[in-house]
């Protein structure tokens, strides 16, 4: 089983962020991005490159978070290559409550225990 860490950070906090993630993480856990941290991915990237977190299964954000985007912004995160998948609302609550699935996609990903971050 793994880890959903939920991660809802600005910018000043983000290395703050993956430096707590660090130490509980394990090769397989996930990250969902929250609120308007998805506007900082490729910092989250190059924090995550300076970490000792290996082996994450899936980056996921929320739908309605990246739809606050402007599509010039979008564009510019490459969001596409950097994300593992948009959750709706209720993909999110089916994510976090269920602890009986596998891990084959972003409704039956397997997650244990949901881990919030918010600095």
């Amino acid at each position: 089983m793994a880890t959903l860490y939920q991660i809802h950070s600005t910018m000043d906090m983000l290395r703050r962020s993956v430096d707590e993630m660090s130490r509980t993480w394990r090769t397989g856990d996930s990250i969902l991005l929250l609120g308007s941290t998805v506007a900082f991915i490729s910092w989250l990237d190059a924090y995550l490159s300076d970490s000792e977190i290996q082996g994450i299964a899936n980056i996921y954000a929320l739908a309605d978070d990246v739809a606050q985007l402007s599509i010039n912004t979008s564009a510019k995160l490459n969001l596409e290559t950097k994300l593992s998948g948009l959750l709706t609302d209720e993909e999110w609550v089916n994510l976090t409550q269920s602890t009986n699935f596998s891990n084959t996609d972003a409704n039956n990903a397997g997650f244990d225990k949901v881990v919030t971050i918010a600095l």
